[in-house]
């Protein structure tokens, strides 16, 4: 290509750039840049912001099958790992980005507080923890910002009343997680962010009693056991609480923001009086609205024949879960918001080992919301022009920075 200008979204050789925003299409739509590497094939070639050149995995069913072969790995110290960000000694944080058998048996430590069952009897606690709120949001000023006032608090407070952190410390932990999953941050400003959350769940683990009143002190039980170290135990709790309140705050958020512009699927939800009708909107929500947006990374362990292609091994590899929840073979018109459809083969909680441990709880949560919310207020709407919204381009985890709404 020499001579010539690269095409919109590549660099010279015909591989594309990634990531790439959504700063030129719909906020809610995966990057007019992605799609474009999409049209190139079910595996193409992107480059990295330190050079490397992995394959992007653009279809559903190709991402299913690697997400579930143990030829890939989720560990960053693998060669050829497609790392989002310069590795730092807080890049690894507990069993996510690690590889059986130790992710297994870390991940089985914390697995029973978030059972379908266990989950399911926190449903009244989080209808309490929404109306509380809501309460709070009608009783204030409008316009008020949706994400200080009701979308980040209600999975922060569900968070901290589960692992037993006081909520009292919200805004610390709140600034520290927003730093660490910035893709914009220097590595030392994450790293410290990083030390600054795992000294914080240090300290109150070391506080704790070993017992079933929450679940550090369910960790702390496993230390004394000798079954995690209290370094371990600590990675964990951040784990968990950053995951447990970034993910879901984004999702409302951005969930309401798309129920908004779609008014005729939010009076099918609004009206809806069958729990199954929530669920189903819920899951078409978190199909159609990708907020872990920058793709899941792997490392190639074996040579892998797939797609025409063969991944060798020490490449890497990038599932754009946003073209996957988007591909036509599996979503017919994937670009319009359906609350109808049956949209539950998604990815948006992964596939395989690593399917996402919080799933459950985050499912319940929108359930709760978003019944909650649009029947309390059904006037609700937007007191901003949408262009003027400042979207989550810069984070690991996409959403809208503020939403102001009337009433």
């Amino acid at each position: 290509m020499s001579g010539t200008a690269a095409p919109h979204g590549t660099t010279p050789g015909g591989i594309h750039a990634f990531p790439m925003d959504r700063a030129a299409g719909c906020p809610f739509d995966p990057p007019p840049g992605l799609r474009e590497a999409q049209r190139s094939g079910p595996l193409t070639r992107v480059r990295l912001w330190d050079g490397s050149t992995p394959w992007l995995v653009t279809r559903h069913a190709d991402q299913r099958a690697l997400l579930a072969d143990p030829r890939v790995s989720a560990d960053i110290t693998r060669p050829g790992y497609p790392a989002s960000a310069p590795v730092t000694g807080s890049a690894r944080m507990s069993f996510i980005l690690m590889d059986d058998p130790e992710h297994n048996r870390l991940r089985r430590m914390v697995t029973a507080p978030f059972t379908v069952r266990r989950m399911e009897a926190m449903r009244p606690t989080i209808q309490r923890i929404v109306d509380g709120f809501l309460d709070e949001l009608l009783a204030g000023p409008a316009p008020a910002d949706l994400v200080a006032r009701f979308a980040l608090p209600v999975p922060s407070l569900v968070i901290c009343e589960l692992l037993g952190v006081p909520y009292a410390d919200h805004d610390f932990f709140q600034e520290n997680s927003r730093i660490l999953i910035s893709r914009t941050v220097e590595p030392e400003q994450r790293a410290a962010a990083h030390a600054n959350l795992t000294g914080y769940l240090d300290g109150l683990l070391a506080r704790k009693a070993a017992g079933p009143t929450d679940l550090l002190s369910g960790l702390v039980g496993r230390v004394d056991a000798g079954e995690l170290t209290r370094e371990q135990a600590a990675e964990t709790g951040v784990l968990l609480l950053l995951a447990g309140h970034e993910t879901t705050a984004n999702m409302i958020a951005l969930g309401t923001l798309a129920l908004l512009e779609n008014p005729g699927q939010l009076a099918l939800l609004r009206d809806a009086d069958d729990p199954r009708v929530v669920a189903s909107a819920v899951e078409e929500l978190l199909r159609y609205l990708t907020i872990t947006h920058s793709g899941r990374r792997r490392a190639v362990l074996e040579d892998i024949e797939i797609a025409g292609q063969t991944l060798r091994a020490g490449e890497g590899i990038v599932l754009a879960n946003d073209l996957a929840n988007r591909d036509p073979d599996v979503f017919p018109d994937p670009d319009r918001l359906d609350l109808a459809r049956d949209s539950r083969r998604h990815l948006a909680f992964g596939f395989g080992v690593h399917q996402c441990l919080g799933q459950t709880l985050a499912r319940i949560e929108l359930q709760v919301v978003h019944s909650t919310l649009h029947r309390r207020i059904p006037t609700l709407r937007l007191a901003a022009d949408r262009d003027d919204l400042s979207f989550k381009h810069d984070g690991a985890v996409y959403g809208v920075h503020a939403l102001p709404v009337t009433w």
